[in-house]
């Protein structure tokens, strides 16, 4: 079966957003992932590059009056938050076919097959999944229980009422702040699945593994296969990581740290689909350097 995602991202997560795509690439047989290309530049890279499964949107084509008047009152982040629920409607909007999509960070790592999650899925109009937060970090879920990394929709009444209902709600208030049991567009899943019958909860503990929750798994290598306590890591949210000069990366920092060290065959594997990305994009620009930092923020 033929799967849709969307993402979006800009030139600074260009390295990040293409090597997502490319480790998607690997571990489902037939998809296409729509691309909110957030520059020029973006846009420019992914058509040299030229890879089949990318559809390429510019934002001028999603831009709307509603969007710039949310544009004008909110950071590039909480814009590009406003933007996840938006374009994800806009994309089941505009493609009538689709009836199944899911949104995509851009900081992700496939690992193995996405068909596990979607298996678990079935016939659920809505998918997400919780930041199973580890307990030194469990006073963060006041922030959102659930993680916007992987949102499914089906094209049913509740997928389609939620998604809808999601969108206005981001448009309205979407900012780094926690007020009024809002924070960013993540919160308000927190009542989706008291408020969908047709909501489920993705159990897999291989889909989104991430700094706030790898020190509560026991993390092993079995060959090419990295297990997340018994079962395959699907993917992982590289949340915090950076890409500095010379070919050198900050993971994280010492708020997870602390805890328990990252899993170094983790990241190691990122690292280098990383280092091969920015060489495909370095054949079409040997100068291109946005997205690296010279020093840890």
């Amino acid at each position: 079966m033929k799967r849709y995602f969307c993402t979006l991202f800009d030139s600074n997560y260009l390295i990040k957003g293409l090597t997502m795509i490319k480790s998607l690439s690997d571990f489902c047989e037939d998809f296409d992932i729509f691309v909110l290309c957030m520059d020029n530049e973006t846009k420019f890279f992914l058509e040299k590059i030229n890879i089949s499964q990318i559809i390429c949107v510019s934002l001028s084509d999603v831009e709307n009056a509603e969007l710039l008047k949310a544009k004008n009152n909110r950071t590039k982040t909480e814009y590009c938050w406003t933007l996840a629920s938006y374009f994800t409607w806009y994309v089941m909007e505009t493609f009538k076919d689709i009836n199944l999509i899911t949104y995509l960070d851009a900081d992700l790592l496939f690992y193995s097959s996405v068909e596990p999650i979607f298996q678990e899925i079935g016939n659920s109009s809505i998918g997400i999944i919780e930041h199973r937060f580890s307990p030194a970090f469990k006073n963060l879920e006041i922030n959102g229980r659930f993680c916007v990394e992987w949102n499914t929709f089906r094209r049913d009444y509740e997928g389609i009422k939620c998604l809808n209902t999601w969108k206005e709600q981001c448009l309205d208030w979407c900012y780094y702040k926690l007020e009024d049991k809002r924070m960013g567009d993540q919160k308000y899943l927190d009542e989706w699945p008291y408020k969908y019958n047709n909501c489920h909860i993705i159990q897999d503990l291989g889909a989104g593994v991430a700094p706030w929750n790898f020190s509560r798994y026991e993390i092993k290598k079995q060959n090419s296969t990295i297990k997340i306590n018994g079962q395959s890591l699907i993917f992982y949210h590289f949340h915090q990581f950076q890409i500095l000069k010379n070919n050198k990366f900050f993971r994280l920092g010492k708020i997870y740290t602390a805890h328990k060290k990252e899993p170094e065959f983790i990241y190691k594997i990122y690292e280098e689909k990383i280092l091969s990305s920015l060489i495909e994009i370095r054949k079409i620009d040997k100068l291109f350097s946005s997205g690296i930092k010279k020093k840890k923020n």
